[in-house]
């Protein structure tokens, strides 16, 4: 009995940390699959209307801000990958994006990050622009986060931010579908990809004990997620009024 118990642990012990890799692994590249289609999508057609770059200047933020976080509050390695992945795959993504638009533009004016032009940011002519205020950025931010690294308020305040702004990121299609009444042109099937991807992460938080921000503020990422498959039931059921213009809508949020 006792070595039939023996043969049983040892089977479930390498079972378990299989399972434990698979779940880090989903992690850390889980955030960049929906786009992967979207990327190939804008390189086929060498349109990047219907995905908003803004996107990409939120999630770098907010990136940014977690691996800041683990200098003063230790968590999880995949999470800490997980950002350092997904930074790069939006400065990928604003290459392209910022390379189609240009040629795509009928006016020769080019905007650069340094004329400081409040009216053109995050709408720059060169990819190396984009580079030069992400640096500006993180530069800023690291040297005020190394001058307050004792204080744990701040460290705390620091890792709230940092997901609470990626939680958000599903507001603007929220927002652009009630404005619109409708969801029109928006991918359902992505959307339950984003609704799966934050509650496996949720999950994720809670069974490794991550920070409570982080957590928090993925169960406030499910609940937009099922507010917008919510307004794709309500909309397709009950067709409102279409709004007097139309906004290409193209899944923009990370898992």
């Amino acid at each position: 009995m006792e070595e039939g118990l023996s043969s049983l642990k040892q089977f479930a012990l390498p079972v378990s940390k299989l399972a434990s890799w698979i779940a880090a692994g989903a992690m850390v590249f889980g955030g960049v699959v929906p786009y992967i289609p979207q990327y190939r999508d804008i390189q086929r057609t060498q349109n990047a209307e219907g995905f908003s770059i803004h996107v990409c200047l939120v999630l770098l933020v907010a990136n940014i801000l977690r691996i800041l976080f683990w200098f003063g509050r230790y968590f999880e390695p995949p999470l800490l990958l997980q950002s350092i992945i997904m930074i790069i795959t939006m400065l990928v993504m604003l290459k392209l994006c910022t390379a189609v638009r240009v040629a795509n533009e009928l006016t020769t004016r080019r905007r650069a990050f340094t004329d400081f032009d409040l009216q053109y940011f995050w709408l720059w002519s060169r990819f190396i622009d984009y580079i030069q205020c992400v640096l500006a950025f993180t530069t800023v931010a690291a040297y005020i986060t190394y001058l307050l690294i004792d204080s744990s308020l701040f460290v705390e305040t620091l890792g709230f931010f940092a997901v609470f702004t990626e939680a958000m990121l599903g507001t603007p299609q929220l927002y652009r579908n009630y404005e619109n009444k409708s969801t029109e042109g928006m991918s359902i099937i992505m959307v339950l990809m984003w609704a799966s991807g934050d509650t496996f992460k949720t999950a994720y938080f809670i069974l490794n004990q991550a920070p409570f921000q982080f957590w928090i503020c993925g169960l406030l990422q499910v609940c937009v997620d099922i507010t917008i498959l919510f307004q794709a039931y309500y909309y397709d059921r009950y067709p409102q009024k279409p709004s007097s213009h139309t906004v290409p809508s193209t899944s923009t949020k990370a898992l």
